[in-house]
């Protein structure tokens, strides 16, 4: 039996009879999304012992367990590091599996859980007819269930190692939107198309099978007015970050206006766009007891792979022109947690912020942990419960 064999009990696919999965995940009250810990070091650039693993059974474990739990969809990041990473004691994310291989093969394990891989479509030879044929087979593989988290690219060592220049951030906005709307008329289209864009031709390009339900779901990841205006057009969620850093009242008090134009612009098309942020959970059965670990890793932070994960991300210097986060605060250590937000405390204290977090604009949450495998159990077992009798979730 592979090492990734699922001890718990299946959620039922038959749940919502006639939906799409995308429908059926739009019916829960608030969405739970998992972020795979698909790189060396996860989301913590810390030196703490723990078991978070970047290889592939780990993850499928992960995605599993996260699927018996009842959990929405799995993602992971998508990056082009050089060698060592970003350096330290860790050589952070040095190694990491690519996101789009890795949801593929999770779709031949999986059967109800959404499966989203990440792509720059910007980077290197990307066509849009490869992307709507690769992606309506994923679509058949997963019964509907696969999708894409498209990014564009924002940090200017990535573009190099294709031997592009990064292009301007609206620009790239530009050339993605005439990315998907040439996918979205190869999925819908039942015979040839012919296109002439600004940057991509198809001459009686044709794609089959067509994909289950109109089209595979689709994501992006932003927090700038072109961004937004790209996920009102085009996605299904928005992955949002944090606009204020990852101390919780500051960005509680900050969503409800970041996320406005975002939803005045989807419903002005008649869509609707659903939020989804990501925190970092550090829970245990007290707040005391989460406090405590939570400064146990604050204090484990590898601090030279931090500064140089801070220097590769520093939009002052121009080595990232991302407009999500250049205002940020930064606490010391915070990088060893991981996380656009933290959320510490007791399963009940968890379970009051992601209310709080519900009734500021977001329609879920995008989880990392910093020991995954236990930290995912006792979510489980502890929060999970809690979450329901809060009607977070059905």
């Amino acid at each position: 039996m592979p090492e990734f064999a699922p001890s718990f009990a299946l959620v039922e696919a038959s749940d919502a009879p006639g939906l799409s999965p995308l429908e059926r995940v739009r019916q829960q009250p608030f969405n739970l999304g998992l972020f795979l810990p698909i790189q060396n070091g996860g989301w913590s650039i810390s030196t703490l012992p723990r078991s978070t693993d970047w290889r592939f059974d780990y993850n499928a474990r992960l995605t599993l367990q996260a699927e018996a739990l009842g959990f929405d969809l799995v993602f992971g990041l998508a990056q082009w590091m050089p060698k060592g990473g970003y350096g330290g004691v860790t050589n952070y994310r040095e190694t990491s599996l690519d996101s789009f291989i890795t949801t593929a093969a999770l779709s031949a394990i999986t059967r109800r859980i959404l499966l989203i891989s990440t792509i720059h479509v910007l980077y290197g030879p990307w066509h849009p007819l490869h992307l709507a044929k690769i992606g309506a087979t994923l679509d058949h593989i997963s019964g509907g269930r696969w999708g894409v988290n498209l990014v564009t690219g924002h940090i200017a060592d990535e573009a190099r190692m294709f031997g592009q220049v990064r292009e301007e951030h609206d620009a790239r906005y530009a050339r993605a939107a005439e990315f998907v709307e040439i996918l979205d008329r190869l999925w819908r289209t039942d015979g040839n198309v012919n296109i002439e864009g600004k940057h991509w031709q198809l001459n009686d390009a044709f794609v089959s099978p067509r994909p289950l339900h109109g089209r595979p779901i689709l994501i992006n990841a932003t927090g700038s007015k072109a961004g937004f205006e790209f996920g009102a057009r085009h996605s299904d969620f928005v992955f949002i970050p944090s606009p204020t850093g990852v101390e919780l009242e500051p960005t509680l008090a900050a969503l409800p206006a970041f996320t406005a134009g975002l939803h005045a612009a989807a419903l002005a098309q008649g869509r609707e766009v659903r939020t989804i942020i990501n925190p970092t959970v550090v829970s245990a059965a007290t707040d005391a007891l989460a406090q405590a670990r939570y400064e146990q890793i604050l204090a484990s932070e590898d601090k030279e792979a931090s500064a140089n994960f801070s220097a590769r991300f520093n939009t002052q210097t121009g080595a990232s022109d991302a407009r999500a986060w250049s205002g940020h605060r930064r606490r010391a250590g915070e990088r060893a947690v991981g996380g656009n937000i933290h959320l510490v405390g007791s399963p009940q204290r968890i379970v009051d912020d992601l209310l709080r977090l519900r009734d500021a604009g977001c329609h879920g949450v995008q989880l990392t942990f910093f020991d995954f495998e236990p930290d995912l159990a006792h979510f489980g077992q502890h929060i999970l419960p809690l979450m329901r009798e809060a009607g977070l979730r059905r």
